[in-house]
């Protein structure tokens, strides 16, 4: 019998809400699903097909029903990852496709509260994800450690991954670029050659907690509540609002740095 351990994540921080709510209802899913040997992929498509719905649902005016959809989407997300690992089926085409399957969920639940505001928050949303994508690879990296387990299976299609690389290419790999060259350039703004003590000081355990809490089960439990309450705006109003708080801390840890240039 697999446990929460044994299906976890390697990561320097943990988001509260995953932790708390949705890993633990996944896990009492893995094992029944692994003995029926359901392939994750399934799962995602599954679970994004739940998530279209509730946006559906939404746009014509529902409140309970797509609050509760998302809640469930957001444990069979968390739960595609746990049977992966737990299963030794942990592939590239499953990475990319749950990360692109959530861009496409995404971005109706946000069309769906807002509009045609709904696209560029969407583009809003990325953004704050990709910052905690990169602070946990910057993180890794200032101190030696692997960012990303290599996949356990070799079950890709490969015109289906080679498809799905292309999107990622077309959509997050700009993000990647444009975030992570300017963390680079803000950080050689006060260190041109930084060590590694500067590096580790740009890098601090502070700022993945703060991102991994900002992680998509918990916008997607935000943004569950907000349903509920009849208020979906309020939570696609908070997205800059969460921008704000990362460049607050990008200001703080520029700070760590110049305090380890003066010593």
């Amino acid at each position: 019998m697999s446990s929460l351990e044994d299906t976890r994540k390697a990561r320097p921080a943990q988001e509260w809400s995953s932790e708390t709510i949705f890993r633990p209802l996944a896990q009492l899913l893995v094992d029944p699903l692994a003995r029926r040997n359901l392939d994750p992929v399934q799962v995602v498509l599954f679970h994004t097909a739940l998530g279209l719905y509730a946006a559906y649902s939404l746009r014509r005016g529902g409140r309970l029903t797509p609050a509760l959809l998302i809640q469930v989407k957001t444990v069979l997300d968390n739960l595609d990852g746990q049977l992966a690992r737990a299963t030794g089926r942990t592939t590239e085409t499953g990475r990319y496709l749950d990360t692109e399957m959530d861009l496409v969920v995404n971005l109706a639940l946000n069309v769906a509260a807002s509009g045609r505001w709904g696209v560029p928050l969407t583009v809003l949303q990325s953004l704050i994800m990709t910052t905690e994508f990169l602070w946990e690879r910057d993180y890794r990296a200032a101190r030696g450690e692997v960012f990303r387990a290599q996949p356990q299976s070799m079950g890709d299609h490969p015109a289906v991954l080679a498809a799905l690389k292309a999107v990622y290419a077309a959509y997050f790999e700009p993000q990647e670029r444009l975030l992570g060259g300017l963390f680079e350039r803000r950080l050689r703004r006060f260190v041109p050659e930084p060590t590694p003590q500067q590096r580790r000081a740009y890098t601090p355990l502070l700022i993945n907690r703060i991102t991994a809490n900002l992680g998509l089960s918990t916008q997607l439990l935000a943004f569950g509540v907000c349903m509920g309450l009849g208020r979906p705006r309020w939570y696609t109003r908070s997205l800059p609002l969460q921008a704000a708080l990362l460049l607050g801390v990008q200001l703080w840890r520029e700070e760590q740095v110049r305090k380890t240039k003066c010593q």
